[in-house]
């Protein structure tokens, strides 16, 4: 069975999807080769192939595809808005072992969106609607877009949804805040409830996943096709088994400080390179830290912050999670987004 073949089954199957969300400098094959050692999702995402001009597919992400050592299909995704450079790439990705070809619309960088790209392009309709032609026409596998509810306010949501429903999409990941939102508060998953019920085709919900309790509630007051998991899965790579746990009724594992260290260790090992100095290494260590950061009380995220050589880096994880007590490993401001998904949030959809 080829990637494609098994995605669209996976899609069509009636478990809900669990899928890694693209993270920039994130996804790598490193990290995927990590997170499937803790039951993993049911199906990667690339971190996005960068498109213009004549570029081609970048070879250290391609790797994620051609080295793939979790046994699940991965997505590629495709970020810019040239449209004979989008169609060359996604012809060239075609020829490796994706699973499907995934358009980035979301992107909140504003490196990214400044070059009309990624969330960018959601400021344009017209612009992407001639892109989603276009790719449609020229993918073969199955053809999927990520975006957010909107650019500068939700509302415009009123706009894109028709948009996409007019094209014979495979499946449409909604991260729901707009891209001036950024990461802040302010979750609008009643608007993925609306496109959920209104699409004829599968609707993955992201943002703001982090536990499983919350993620089996969403995925019954949403009707999703499944959810779409970022930085709650660096935060907590169990995150994905405890979710199946929660929708099996069984009990699910909930870490310690040491399997967390453990965590941490393997991170080390897998995403530090031997020539690199070694205040790179650590630095590069704190784009994985400052999320863990977040599900934890005490001093961890202060002093991590500040660490600059191996030593101190890891004196401070040792002193914070060298223990046995269970880590439950939820942001600890959750409770501010949470109200976003309540019955009361829902019955606001168009």
């Amino acid at each position: 069975m080829t990637a494609a073949e098994s995605f669209s089954n996976l899609i069509q199957a009636p478990s809900p999807v669990l899928a890694l969300a693209p993270m920039q400098d994130v996804t790598t094959l490193q990290f995927m080769r990590v997170v499937a050692r803790y039951g993993g999702p049911d199906v990667y995402w690339t971190e996005y192939f960068r498109v213009h001009g004549e570029s081609r597919p970048e070879k250290w992400i391609l790797d994620s595809i051609t080295q793939n050592p979790t046994g699940k299909p991965v997505v590629a995704q495709l970020i810019g808005s040239d449209i004979p450079a989008l169609v060359r790439n996604a012809k060239l990705l075609q020829k490796f072992p994706i699973a499907a070809i995934d358009l980035n619309l979301g992107c909140p960088a504003p490196i990214v969106y400044r070059k009309c790209a990624g969330g960018g392009l959601l400021r344009e309709p017209q612009k992407i609607d001639a892109i989603l032609g276009a790719l449609r026409e020229a993918v073969t596998v199955p053809f999927t877009v990520k975006t957010r509810i909107g650019f500068a306010s939700p509302e415009e949501f009123d706009t894109l949804l028709p948009l996409f429903a007019r094209h014979s999409l495979d499946l449409l990941t909604i991260h729901a805040r707009t891209v001036a939102q950024m990461y802040r508060p302010g979750v609008r998953y009643d608007l993925i409830a609306h496109a959920a019920r209104e699409l004829k085709y599968p609707v993955l919900l992201n943002g703001n996943v982090f536990s499983a309790g919350q993620a089996k509630k969403l995925l019954a007051e949403t009707g999703v096709r499944g959810l779409m998991i970022g930085r709650g899965a660096i935060r907590n790579p169990w995150l994905f088994d405890q979710i199946r746990a929660e929708l099996r009724g069984e009990k699910k594992l909930v870490p310690t400080g040491r399997d967390l260290l453990h965590y941490i260790h393997e991170l080390w090992e897998n995403e530090i390179t031997p020539s690199v100095r070694e205040s790179a290494q650590v630095q590069r260590m704190k784009k994985f830290t400052n999320f863990i950061g977040d599900g934890m009380t005490g001093p961890f995220l202060h002093d991590i912050r500040r660490a600059n050589t191996k030593a101190d880096f890891w004196r401070v994880c040792e002193q914070a999670l060298d223990h046995t007590e269970p880590m439950p490993l939820e942001p600890l401001d959750h409770a501010h987004n949470y109200h976003a998904i309540e019955p009361a949030a829902l019955s606001q959809s168009p």
